[in-house]
This record gives structure tokens, sequence and C-alpha cells, in this order.
């Protein structure tokens, strides 16, 4: 009996909007999208431009008071960094999406789209974008200009060698340093026969350098009044170079 049933087929109601008299669906305000937003303009008061400090030798931005933030144009981490910049402002609004929108590399600016959404007229709920373009002001971090103030000024050194007639290990073990950032704290980087040099301003961010070195290879460490110096030696660090015999790595700090 129920598929003889007579069913009275639902369809969606619509009214008249209130100011323009276009067919709508419903909502607590009566109006359409169009009205609404030409009677509220919900970003009223959020700001559309902001200045944020960025050290051009590093490039990396200043996190106040002190903090500096490493990070690559369109990355995750500076998309962050940015609409941290404006939590005063959202919490006036609920935040729904944000992304970049392109500008030239040396324009000295970043532009970043939000979406935001607020309750209005009666309860309705109203969605909307804006801009907001940030300015970079090239200010160098402490590091920087301690570095370019004297650039032997180092607190820590990590020497990295590879002693022997291929050097194919070795470029494996900069790229896991590239891949990882492991020397982004490092303000001076030379290329010496035989390795490389890095120089640090912190004993702290040399001895994390290190760590991550542990982490990639075995080691063997010995310290004296002077120096720590680890004598690393890889047995294996991908299947490709499984058969190869690897030479040793000498990392002193």
């Amino acid at each position: 009996m129920a598929a003889n049933m007579f069913v009275v087929p639902q369809t969606k109601g619509t009214v008249l909007c209130c100011k323009c008299g276009i067919l709508m669906a419903p909502n607590p305000a009566n109006m359409c999208v169009t009205c609404l937003r030409s009677e509220v303009d919900i970003t009223e008061g959020l700001r559309k431009h902001a200045t944020i400090m960025h050290c051009p030798e590093c490039d990396s931005y200043l996190q106040p008071p002190r903090t500096w933030l490493k990070a690559q144009l369109e990355s995750k981490e500076l998309l962050t960094y940015c609409v941290k910049r404006l939590e005063t402002d959202l919490k006036k609004v609920r935040l729904v999406n944000a992304e970049f929108i392109w500008t030239e590399p040396h324009s000295k600016r970043i532009k970043v789209k939000l979406k935001v959404q607020k309750e209005v007229l009666n309860g309705a709920i109203l969605e909307q974008s804006y801009v907001v373009e940030y300015v970079l002001q090239d200010h160098m971090c402490e590091s920087c200009t301690r570095f370019q103030a004297n650039q032997d000024q180092w607190v820590a050194s990590v020497q990295l060698r590879q002693r022997v007639s291929h050097r194919r290990t070795f470029f494996y073990l900069e790229q896991l340093i590239l891949k990882h950032d492991a020397a982004v704290h490092a303000i001076k980087i030379k290329q010496v026969d035989q390795g490389i040099d890095f120089f640090f301003a912190n004993k702290s961010h040399a001895s994390k350098f290190v760590e991550f070195l542990d982490k990639v290879a075995p080691t063997k460490r010995r310290a004296n009044s002077l120096f720590l110096t680890i004598l690393r030696i890889i047995a294996t660090i991908i299947s490709i170079l499984s058969r190869l015999k690897y030479p040793r790595f000498a990392v002193r700090i």
C-alpha cells in the first residue's frame, strides 16, 4: 500500500527580495546577496595594509618581539605568519580561507586573499573576500647584523670533511642538509678543500646541527678543551650506494 500512496512533491520555496524584488531563497534578512552586501560590509574596520620586517640576507621575517621566522615566498609557513599578523582583526569575523595572490618577487609586496564570514542583519550569515597587502621593510636580523659588522665573528664552527677521491656520499649528505633546512641558523657557509665549514652565532644552533648529522649517519665523538671532534664513519646511507666503500666524515665544533 505504501507504493500506491500519493506523495506530495516537495518544492523549494522562494521569496522576493525586499529591495530589488528578485526571486531568492529565503533568509533571515529577506534580502538577496547583492543587496545584503550593498547594505553591510563585513570587512569594514579590518586592516587592508600591513608592514612586516624582512631580513634580505637570510630571508626571514620578524615575529614580534624578537623572533625571526625563516620562510620561503608563498609557503605554508609564510601564509600562517601573515594571517597571525591580523589576529586582532580576525576576532571580529570567522576566517574561512586564505591564499596568496601572485606578486613580482622584487616588488616588496605580499598579497593575501582572505575569505571571512560574519552574522549580519537578523542572523543572516554573509561571506565576503578581501585582499590584504603586506609591505616588506628590509631590516637585518641580529645574526646577520653581527655577521655583516664582522664576518669572522662566530661562536661555533662545524667542519664537515670527506677524505676520498669521489664525493657521491658527501653530495647526498648535502642534499639532506638542504632538504631539512638543517643549517638554517648558519650565519656563514664556506666551501673548503674536501668539505664545508658551517659557522654559527650560537653554540646551541651548532649542537642542533650536529644532532641532525647524528641522525643520518653513525658517529663517534672526541672532545677536548677547545674543540668537540666528531669522526663520522658512514657505512651505508642509501641502498643505491650500498656496494661502495664509504669514507669518513670528520665534524669538528
